[in-house]
């Protein structure tokens, strides 16, 4: 697998990815007022889009006739945002936040969201971000656990509602403080 920046070209792809996702995870309703939202997360340069590229497809597209022209197929994507675009959980201008972390449908368990939060943290932490949070559903189970292998805390009193009834519950870990790794 090989994590990168997501290119202008694939935004569209990458905010498809995140609406089936969130949809095969029963996260999202298919007539959801916030697809499109999900869809147009970091078109606007507000952040950074990192993607995940299976490097299987990657490697095959670069030895195949005319090498390279495809770069793979997108498995996983998150987004790192930084002070002053950041959203409503973050507190100062030294977090970061992240947002729609998201595995392609059928490639989940192969530890994609786990190197994606891993490659977020590092990028934080060298852009000089003291701590990152982020908010997620109390459904994503599995996004859940990875958060906690990483070292982030539930932080409730920051716990939101965009929505009269959708609480997202927020999580942080301190950047300057913790290891280097979260595998």
């Amino acid at each position: 697998m090989v994590i990168r920046d997501a290119r202008p070209d694939e935004l569209p792809a990458v905010g498809e990815l995140r609406v089936r996702a969130y949809l095969a995870g029963g996260f999202l309703s298919p007539d959801s007022g916030y697809a499109p939202r999900l869809r147009a997360l970091g078109t606007n340069s507000d952040g950074s889009v990192l993607v995940a590229i299976d490097a299987a497809e990657q490697a095959a597209a670069s030895d195949a006739p005319g090498g390279g022209a495809s770069t793979g197929r997108i498995v996983g994507t998150i987004m790192l945002v930084s002070w002053p675009h950041t959203g409503q959980v973050v507190s100062d201008p030294d977090e970061a936040e992240i947002r729609a972390l998201a595995v392609a449908p059928g490639t989940q368990g192969r530890g994609i969201g786990r190197a994606l939060l891993g490659a977020a943290l590092e990028r934080a932490a060298r852009r000089g971000a003291r701590s990152l949070v982020l908010s997620t559903q109390r459904e994503m189970r599995a996004a859940r656990r990875i958060y906690e292998q990483a070292g982030f805390a539930r932080l409730p009193h920051r716990d939101w509602f965009p929505e009269p009834s959708t609480k997202l519950l927020v999580y942080g870990v301190r950047l300057d403080t913790r290891a280097p790794s979260v595998s």
